[in-house]
């Protein structure tokens, strides 16, 4: 049976997912068996797998432990999709939409019952499982229903690295906070902490580990410091909140005067941001999100995102005019997933996924495409023939991503289908139902290519993107440079 590391943290987005695919490539690197496992998350950034869906982070840890992304890495998903409400994935299949108390009254039992049995299979068939947390373990009005963190600990015995992010301030209170907080049993497992996104001198620091080491007798095993491996985002602490500006990209060396900038709607219920992040790593190109009401006068090229919750987030963006400045806007215009159904002429059967009653709701009209929702849903790896065409024009050959969706479109008039298996393009707007779209070179440089033809700004030919550094080794020399593994427990080394 497989040795379990929990890799838990003092919050959320302290750096639990870095550390924990850094853990799993260093041991697969090592010729060790290894296996990502997140007993329960909560995420609109999800995959697809053979068996349906998980959350990002794990689909991630798996590639970098070298093993077929599952659903036994990640058995519960709950995807928010708005007013305290969440989609429960069990076994990569949807279960249902359950308000919070419904979700723990109802079907947390059914949670613990795969989360125990999908680390089971793990344990069979590796050496050391790298379990991650969500959010802090120190979350003391969940302790009796805290699936990730405490239940996790207990079921694997696993031992306990406790992550602490220093760039908000109070790391030491917070490490201390915690292991105060968290139940005796469970303080036991601690076997050491690390501290993250550290920027400056090493040595300041030393007191105040030497203080706490004395007052806890937990190690502190390493300080790693600001970086960022390149690895996907896993929800949306990191975007803006809803009503704020944020630019993404823009450290490439490149003039703003020679870059140019798409503009991305910060829906309220955002989900799969991460497409957009192969485009804020091209060189001269710069993403916003940008609030609904946001003027696009300024930009060169917009994508519309997916959403957990199409219907609504629609009308959000039809409350706040986005319709018609976006069928004013003079550029290419792709929207992805959701934000391909938003962009056809309606959406039928929309109480399905909305919060409301109604049957139909109006989309934004710049594509002849109807959306019809049904219970069923679609979750798949797809293969697409490209025809290259609006904004993608220029581009040709095979694409790859995957599809996650409720509801299928229709064509109701005249319209291109951008790839063999479906979308619709029309003079400059293209909708697909294809994440990871632009990890595609193809797609990605005809895009950008043609939102610099549209801006009239002439490419520099020395802006080179640099793909330099595989994100996982990237993050497995996080930890070899920064962490001391000796003191813990792990099988084969």
């Amino acid at each position: 049976m497989a040795h379990t590391l929990l890799v838990a943290g003092t919050a959320s987005h302290v750096g639990k997912s870095t550390i924990a695919a850094g853990l799993c490539r260093y041991l697969a690197d090592r010729g060790v068996s290894v296996a990502p496992f997140k007993a329960q998350n909560m995420s609109n950034n999800a995959r697809a797998t053979p068996g349906g869906e998980v959350g990002v982070s794990q689909y991630v840890q798996a590639r970098a432990a070298g093993v077929a992304p599952s659903t036994d890495h990640n058995p519960v998903l709950l995807k928010p999709r708005g007013d305290g409400e969440s989609q429960l994935i069990l076994d990569g299949e949807a279960v249902g939409h359950f308000e919070a108390r419904g979700y723990y009254d109802e079907h947390w039992g059914d949670a613990l019952v795969a989360a125990r049995a999908a680390h089971d299979r793990l344990s069979r068939a590796h050496d050391i499982i790298v379990a991650e947390g969500a959010g802090s373990i120190a979350e003391i009005n969940l302790h009796d229903r805290d699936l990730a963190n405490v239940e996790t600990a207990r079921f694997a015995d696993a031992d306990v690295l406790l992550v602490a992010d220093i760039e908000r301030g109070g790391v030491f209170a917070s490490l201390v906070g915690t292991l105060e907080l968290v139940p005796e049993d469970i303080r036991e497992q601690v076997a050491g902490a690390v501290i993250t996104k550290f920027r400056g001198d090493r040595s300041l620091l030393d007191p105040g580990i030497e203080e706490f080491e004395d007052q806890t007798g937990v190690p502190v095993l390493g300080v790693v410091p600001y970086d960022d491996p390149g690895l996907p985002e896993e929800d949306s602490v990191a975007l803006p909140p809803v009503g704020e500006w944020s630019v993404v990209g823009g450290d490439d060396g490149v003039p703003d005067t020679e870059s140019v900038t798409v503009a991305v709607p910060r829906l309220p219920r955002i989900s799969n941001f991460t497409d957009l992040e192969p485009l804020a790593r091209e060189p001269g190109v710069r993403v916003a999100y940008v609030p609904p009401d946001a003027t696009l006068d300024e930009f060169d090229a917009v994508v519309l995102p997916g959403s957990k919750n199409t219907v609504d987030d629609l009308l959000a963006l039809t409350d706040a005019g986005f319709g018609d400045r976006l069928r004013s806007f003079d550029g290419p215009i792709i929207g992805l997933c959701g934000g391909y159904q938003m962009l056809g002429e309606a959406i039928t059967n929309a109480a399905i996924e909305g919060t409301g009653d109604a049957d139909r709701v109006e989309g934004l009209g710049l594509l002849p495409v109807t959306t019809e929702f049904s219970e069923s849903k679609t979750v798949e790896h797809v293969e697409r023939d490209l025809n290259g065409v609006g904004p993608l024009s220029g581009a040709s050959g095979t694409v790859k991503g995957y599809e996650i969706h409720m509801g299928d479109s229709t064509l109701t008039g005249e319209a291109v289908r951008p790839f063999d298996g479906g979308g619709a393009a029309m003079d400059d707007v293209l909708g697909t139902y294809l994440h990871d779209l632009f990890v595609n070179d193809t797609a990605r440089d005809a895009f950008v290519r043609n939102a610099f033809e549209t801006s009239g700004i002439d490419p520099q030919a020395e802006h080179v993107r640099d793909d330099s550094g595989d994100p996982y080794e990237r993050a497995a020399n996080l930890i070899t440079a920064n962490v001391d593994l000796e003191p813990l427990v792990l099988p084969g080394l």
